[in-house]
């Protein structure tokens, strides 16, 4: 084996997996499994715009602040594009960009290899994860992420990866749109990334072929969260889908009922009777107005210098600053380098460190920025990547049972944000359909875009024909029929964060999906049938539920209750219409199942 950081010259290999042959066909040095102090080492002499905070762990201010699905593309010919769920480049534009990708890797000189594995035990899949030094912050965080060679294999056994992703922040993409191209091989299960600088990319390079490989062998990735919950003794598994802002993480790393212990914060695999098989060694968390008091674990571990932290804002002396806003000039002047560096306009950025222009010309009361001036405003999707080894009662990733209780989040947000707190799904035919719609609000992860939003399993990393995620779940479920299914609102009720102020609407509070979520597993809420869309609400007249009535408000378990109690029984069953006609013509053009439209849609 290489000790940590050894260069080697041309092709690479090693005592455990030498009958394998070489690990890649680049003509450079390869460092090869590189400790944390070492890639730590290379990010602040090669990574633009890293620094050390007071904690001393490493931010890295992206140019990207999210992942750029609209630059992803399969390769595949244009009669195929039906089949896959993102663009499709054909094989010899792929080739010739990839051809360029290689020039420049073999230019620079110096490959950062990570070797590990998505997962353990006997569905873990071997993965290799190759970088130019200018990404060695990404090796770094993809390190944290990956399982070690040596948490699968014995000492005798070769690693040979089934899944390769090529990583080049530094090398542009030339004439395609944004100049960067996330180029996916499915037929070689290998990802070429050029041009991006977000951490994102490089984790769902491989997480996307796994969606695909899954898939072909029978199962189905899930975008969710996953937990070990203890009942009167009891131990089941929860997951919890969610697109990025519905908190997905925060309620992973939250407790219900005697004894929580976190699994996984973003993905898992689904397989007949339950089986779960498990993605990553860490997670990957979003920090935006993270504090200690209502995300514990995730605040300890972003604080630890064991975690990597990406678009989180620091100031002067290194300190975060979870909740960071508009820039200040002050702060501007500052940050200019960085700030030129992730792509500032210069021109802009000169007139608003001088105060030339005001704030208010540059920001629409909605919180939309002025296009050219992005820079003023800093993302809320900060991130930080935390090793399960800092992950207080995580569970024994070794050993995970069958999956009990499978839940979605739709962070609903709006004067007419009508879903209610929590909601049981009368069959499996009918979670397939809401899973499908993976309904919620945009939020900072997803640009600058905002509002309502569907996206199928909430799974953008799905590579096939979405469609077929509702049909492999419907034929799962079946192998399934005891596992409890049920949608949860983490957002608001019948307002949002600034109606709020103003005294119109309600919060769906951490404190209420804890409370919400522990009465289901302990099997303490009567239900009553939703007259509107015939899943299971909260009744909130039977006195067995008056607990939790009084812990969460009948606002938020029966939405329909509030609007009539408000007067505003007309602008809620106009919510109910306009859902009804969206869901059925969104599940429709995926060719969804008919008998899970209609469970969905209840008319």
């Amino acid at each position: 084996m290489f000790s940590p950081g050894e260069h080697t010259s041309g092709w690479t290999t090693s005592s455990n997996r030498s009958a394998a042959g070489p690990s890649h066909t680049y003509a450079v040095e390869t460092i090869t499994d590189p400790s944390q102090d070492t890639l730590k080492a290379l990010a602040l002499k090669h990574t633009p715009a890293v620094s050390e905070t007071a904690q001393g762990n490493l931010v890295k201010v992206a140019k990207n602040k999210a992942r750029k699905a609209q630059w992803t593309y399969v390769i595949a010919p244009e009669s195929d594009a039906e089949t896959y769920s993102c663009k499709v480049i054909d094989r010899d534009l792929a080739d010739a960009l990839i051809g360029r990708q290689r020039a420049y890797i073999e230019e620079q000189g110096t490959l950062v290899e990570v070797r590990g594995y998505i997962g353990l035990g006997p569905r873990a899949v071997a993965t290799q994860w190759l970088y130019t030094v200018e990404g060695a912050n990404i090796a770094g965080m993809q390190s944290v992420l990956s399982f070690p060679v040596s948490d699968v294999l014995d000492d005798d056994e070769d690693f040979v990866p089934t899944f390769r992703v090529v990583y080049t922040p530094g090398c542009p993409a030339t004439d395609m749109p944004g100049n960067q191209a996330i180029i996916v091989d499915l037929e070689n299960y290998t990802t070429y990334i050029m041009g991006p600088d977000y951490f994102g990319e490089s984790k769902k390079g491989a997480l996307r072929m796994l969606n695909h490989k899954v898939f072909q062998e029978g199962g189905l990735v899930l975008h969710a969260g996953a937990k070990a919950v203890e009942i009167d003794g009891r131990t089941v598994s929860m997951t919890i889908m969610g697109l990025s802002g519905t908190g997905k993480t925060t309620t992973t790393f939250s407790k219900q009922g005697d004894v929580t212990s976190p699994i996984q914060d973003d993905m898992v695999s689904l397989w007949p009777s339950g089986e779960l098989s498990i993605t990553e060694n860490g997670c990957f968390a979003k920090t935006f107005g993270l504090n200690e008091d209502n995300e514990p674990v995730i605040y300890r571990g972003t604080m630890s210098s064991d975690a990597w932290v990406e678009n989180v804002y620091t100031d002067a002396d290194g300190h975060f600053d979870f909740d960071k806003g508009v820039l200040s000039p002050e702060e501007a002047a500052r940050l200019k380098e960085t700030l030129l560096l992730t792509g500032a306009n210069a021109e802009n950025l000169e007139a608003y460190i001088a105060g030339d222009v005001d704030i208010e010309e540059l920001i629409s009361r909605a919180g939309a920025v002025k296009d050219g001036w992005d820079f003023v405003k800093w993302t809320e999707n900060g991130r930080s990547i935390i090793p399960m080894s800092s992950i207080e009662d995580a569970a024994d990733l070794h050993s995970i049972s069958a999956v009990a209780t499978m839940g979605i989040l739709n962070r609903d947000e709006g004067k007419d944000a009508a879903t209610p707190g929590i909601v049981r799904f009368t069959s499996p035919a009918q979670a397939a359909g809401y899973f499908m719609l993976g309904e919620t609000t945009k939020t900072s992860a997803a640009g600058k875009e905002t509002g309502k939003t569907r996206s199928p399993f909430t799974q953008p990393f799905f590579p096939l024909a979405h469609g077929l995620q509702a049909q492999r779940f419907s034929e799962l479920a079946k192998t399934m029929p005891d596992v409890g299914l049920w949608m949860m609102n983490t957002g608001y009720v019948a307002g949002d964060a600034q109606s709020i102020k103003q005294g119109d609407g309600l919060k769906v509070k951490i404190r209420h999906s804890s409370a919400m979520l522990e009465a289901m597993l302990k099997n303490e809420i009567v239900w009553t049938a939703d007259p509107d869309f015939g899943y299971e609400i909260v009744d909130i007249t039977a006195p067995q539920n008056a607990a939790l009535v009084d812990a969460v408000g009948t606002a938020i378990l029966n939405p329909r209750s509030h609007y009539a109690s408000q007067g505003a029984l007309e602008l809620y069953e106009a919510w109910v219409g306009r859902m009804k006609e969206e869901r059925r013509a969104f599940l429709e053009k995926y060719a969804v199942d008919q008998a899970i439209i209609e469970a969905t849609i209840n008319d």
